[in-house]
């Protein structure tokens, strides 16, 4: 019963952050929690479990050629070294006080994109020059260390960052956090986690079914629908996850 619940979870909260560009940690992490895991070993676990969402989504949208490498290789470049810092302090160190402040982020996320009607609408690239880049890729170091030490609602700030600086539409903002974030950023942090911590590597069948089928779907749907339908669920999920965090 308990493979079978962590499979819907996974399932459900790996298609929702697949479609809307994060926030698989919302569900997935505190039922990790809920069967067992200390908050350390359900981390770990999380991050294994969210490499397949990656796979999955990277499946799908590849597809669709809609990635520039050379930028894909900058996004890599500049937060996996965050990631790794992120994923060697957080075993040391309280994490309430920095949920409930990454909580009313997340939330504030939510909430900004929901009173711009036109944000992420439309490809519309931005602040490629040298100073541009500098500054978007520091944006990046700092969201892959919170990568690499709080899982819940990360990838959303990435989306977001690369929509509002970089100027993406939302369709392909969460197509570059699918395949970059949840593959490459998540799998850095699952390997330093596993590492430093331990992993419960009995769960992890059913986490990875339901997060490579929940990321290929999500990507799918995604794809189907577009700009308008992705910048709604992002911020249904933002303000989800904002609001979680901040409760506990």
């Amino acid at each position: 019963m308990d493979q079978l619940l962590l499979f819907f979870v996974s399932l459900i909260a790996n298609l929702f952050s697949a479609f809307s560009g994060g926030g698989a940690g919302l569900l997935q992490l505190p039922v990790l929690i809920f069967l067992g895991l200390p908050f350390g070993v359900a981390l770990a676990t999380h991050k294994v479990a969210s490499v397949a969402l990656g796979i999955g989504a990277t499946v799908r949208h590849l597809r669709e050629s809609t990635l520039e490498r050379r930028f894909a290789f900058f996004i890599l470049a500049a937060g996996l070294p965050g990631v790794v810092i992120g994923a060697s302090v957080i075993l040391h160190v309280p994490g309430r006080m920095a949920e409930v402040a990454l909580g009313c982020l997340t939330l504030g996320l939510g909430l900004y994109s929901g009173s711009r009607k036109q944000l992420g609408q439309d490809h519309q690239p931005s602040h490629r020059d040298r100073a541009g880049m500098v500054a978007g890729g520091a944006g990046l170091f700092f969201l892959g260390m919170l990568n690499g030490s709080l899982t819940s609602g990360t990838g959303l700030f990435v989306t977001l960052w690369l929509v509002r600086w970089f100027g993406l539409d939302y369709k392909r903002a969460v197509a570059y956090t699918l395949i970059l974030v949840g593959m490459f950023w998540n799998g850095t942090g699952a390997l330093a986690l596993g590492v430093l911590g331990s992993i419960q590597w009995g769960w992890l069948p059913a986490l990875l079914a339901g997060s490579l089928i929940g990321g290929y779907a999500g990507a799918h749907l995604a794809i189907r629908h577009g700009n308008r339908w992705i910048k709604r669920s992002f911020e249904i999920i933002s303000v989800l996850v904002g609001i979680k965090l901040i409760i506990g």
